[in-house]
């Protein structure tokens, strides 16, 4: 029988052919196209014609297709619903996908092309996304170790290996802690908690087959129940599970494995020349050094600690009034910050919830971008990998852009967090090719044949992440080793944070948050405090998200530790950390950091495009219209379009005409009148 994974695809839209493919399929398949990606290096370097672009960096770029088409479905599979047959694979493929990036990054032959093309750019005719292509090529060959030799060159093989294998185990033990704890609740359990939250606490009890409703690990249920639980006892334990998770010993423990990252990743950056990871890691990005980063990130968290430390002087006295002595703890912070926001703002999360429909917001981020890009949303029917996942055609003028997939909620098998994907990118090297894009999310799923229900920052989520996706699918570049959201890292959150702003506008907001029962809109009371709101509690946002960042530069940015808690403890002492807030992401748990490289020193980069955002949105508030069709047709053709042809830098002054500074994000928080 023919591998699917490996015939021409007569899908629509050549989507993977999901319910065809067996996990059995995917060792055979990347062996074959591992070996095909192999000849086409291969043949690059036999030929005895001299290097030119088109025999050299454009036959790199196509060199990989087959491989790119087996692992697309694999990682799409194995990212939101993993199986062991899945993990076990994903631990054989990492060290063979890295052994082989070593083997054509070092290849010799190949680099002597690159190179004397790069010697020669300037005579050769290129155009400006060609020359690009060109620089980040040899760069990446240079950064990958293509000039070293000997057993320096050796050692930074196997340390490619080595991180690629730590970097899985650390991602499939955070999943495995996650799925394998629950907390059964009683129906006295439940008292004070709002439907929605009991809810989704029996529809996690049936999808685990308990006998009734449970806690999980899940954000989308544990944060919710920390929120609004009056019992301070199951808080406490849930938090204490929430951040033993990749911490409890044993086969699952990530602290070994951090450390190990760590200290593989310093060697790797002296190899290569750098005094640290970070210096080495930083010096494509936006901010370029590690003084700039750190800069940054302490200019808000001094105005941020400020306000955490008054916020909690008030927690703490709602506490106290319930008769509870001794300091505020984590487990309380979310308690009697919901309580005040209620009191302050009457502001009920649980009041709002029925305003906050998944089909409506999904419905109002689609609508944002067909009256700011002229995007049409069509249900197809087309292979998925798991029933609750939805799949559309993106069309504009009746043209086809792209397809979209949502995949929305829960489950023990997706790995947490939430991502924008491609299983294919936007292309025209070798044909026009037109990209799928996959949304995951971990919403909470209700029980059968009841509405979803999204909180506030669900939402965002949702916009947030959909502006992923319109960076890829309004992608517009020949090279797709440019393409969509192929840039630098602190400048790829800037048009998925730039789009959450949408869903502030209150026009917005009055179509599309209506009430579940009665379809009335949101009481315009009720809107106005929502948005009246929303810096409400920056303090406490600012201040776990700052420190993370801060603990992974300084992680990065000098000798790495012997002991990850103990330096973490460190770092957090040295700042100052409010007792009563954790991390949002502490070490063991730390996956944008660990479980890949693509964060790694590099956390801090939400906040870098937060900067660019919030100063991106003023361009369409400037001209009184948030759907300003020539400021909206300017971020396309400046940003969303151009993928990454060209410097971060230059794209945004080309949108803009300058870079803003860090008085934009305060503002936006709130915390330019922070002491």
């Amino acid at each position: 029988m023919t591998n699917p994974l490996l015939s021409d695809w007569t899908t629509p839209y050549q989507v993977p052919p999901f319910g065809a493919v067996q996990d059995s399929d995917f060792e055979p398949a990347f062996t074959v196209a591992l070996s095909a990606a192999r000849a086409n290096i291969a043949e690059i370097t036999a030929q005895s014609a001299a290097p030119s672009f088109a025999n050299t960096i454009d036959t790199l770029e196509q060199a990989y297709g087959a491989l790119d088409k087996v692992l697309s479905t694999f990682y799409a599979l194995s990212g939101a619903d993993a199986t062991p047959a899945r993990e076990a694979l994903m631990r054989e493929f990492s060290p063979r996908l890295a052994a082989f990036g070593t083997e054509v990054s070092m290849n010799r032959a190949l680099f002597a092309r690159i190179d004397a093309l790069w010697q020669a750019k300037d005579s050769l005719g290129l155009s400006a996304e060609q020359a690009r292509v060109l620089m980040l090529t040899r760069r990446g060959f240079v950064r990958s170790g293509a000039e070293l030799d000997g057993a320096d060159r050796d050692r930074l093989g196997e340390i490619s290996q080595r991180l690629a294998v730590l970097g899985t185990q650390f991602g499939q033990n955070l999943l495995a802690d996650e799925r394998s704890w629950q907390m059964p609740l009683a129906e006295a359990d439940l008292d004070g908690l709002p439907d929605f939250v009991i809810a989704n606490a029996r529809a996690a009890g049936e999808e685990r087959g308990a006998e009734g409703p449970v806690l999980t690990l899940s954000r989308s249920l544990i944060v919710p129940f920390l929120q609004f639980s009056p019992r301070r006892d199951l808080r406490q334990a849930a938090y204490a599970a929430w951040v033993a998770r990749g911490a409890g010993g044993g086969e699952t423990d990530n602290r070994v494995v951090a450390t190990e990252i760590l200290a593989l990743r310093d060697e790797r950056a002296k190899l290569l020349g750098y005094d640290s990871f970070a210096a080495f890691k930083l010096e494509t990005e936006m901010a370029e050094t590690p003084a700039a980063v750190r800069d940054l990130l302490m200019a808000v968290w001094t105005p941020a600690k400020a306000k955490a430390l008054e916020d909690a002087d008030i927690l703490a006295a709602r506490m106290h009034d319930d008769g509870i002595n001794g300091d505020l703890e984590p487990w309380d912070w979310r308690y009697y910050s919901e309580q005040r926001r209620l009191a302050e703002h009457d502001l009920d999360e649980a009041a709002l919830k029925p305003y906050l429909q998944l089909d409506r917001m999904i419905e109002a981020a689609f609508a944002c971008s067909t009256r700011l890009f002229g995007l049409e949303f069509v249900p197809v029917d087309v292979p998925l990998y798991h029933p609750d996942v939805r799949a559309w055609e993106v069309r504009r003028n009746g043209e086809h852009l792209a397809v979209f997939l949502g995949d929305y909620f829960a489950r023990g098998s997706k790995r947490s967090g939430a991502w924008c994907s491609a299983i294919r990118s936007q292309r025209k090297l070798g044909g026009e090719t037109r990209p799928i894009v996959v949304n995951v999310c971990n919403f909470a799923k209700p029980s059968k044949g009841k509405p979803a229900l999204l909180s506030y920052d669900d939402a965002r989520t949702l916009f947030h992440e959909f502006g992923h996706a319109l960076h890829q699918m309004l992608s517009d570049v020949t090279y797709e080793s440019i393409s969509g959201t192929s840039v630098a890292r602190d400048f790829v959150e800037l048009p998925s944070q730039l789009y959450e702003h949408w869903l502030e506008v209150p026009e917005v907001l009055q179509e599309f948050a209506t009430h579940v029962e009665t379809g009335a809109p949101m009481p315009e009371a009720m809107l106005e405090r929502l948005l009246a709101a929303s810096t409400y509690d920056q303090g406490f946002a600012s201040v776990e998200y700052v420190a993370s960042a801060l603990v992974d530069l300084e992680f990065h940015d000098g000798p790495p530790p012997s002991d990850l808690m103990a330096r973490q403890a460190e770092i957090l002492a040295g700042l100052g950390m409010p007792h009563a807030i954790g991390m949002r992401h502490a070490s063991p748990q730390f996956a944008h950091v660990f479980s890949g490289d693509g964060y790694s020193s590099g956390y801090y980069s939400y906040m870098w495009s937060e900067v660019m955002d919030a100063d991106a949105f003023a361009a369409f508030l400037d001209t009184g219209s948030a759907f300003d069709p020539e400021v909206a047709r300017k971020l396309e053709e400046f940003i969303l379009s151009k993928g990454g042809s060209g410097d971060a830098k230059d794209l945004y002054i080309a949108f803009r005409g300058q870079m803003p500074d860090v008085e934009a994000l305060l503002k936006g928080r709130g915390l330019d009148t922070a002491a």
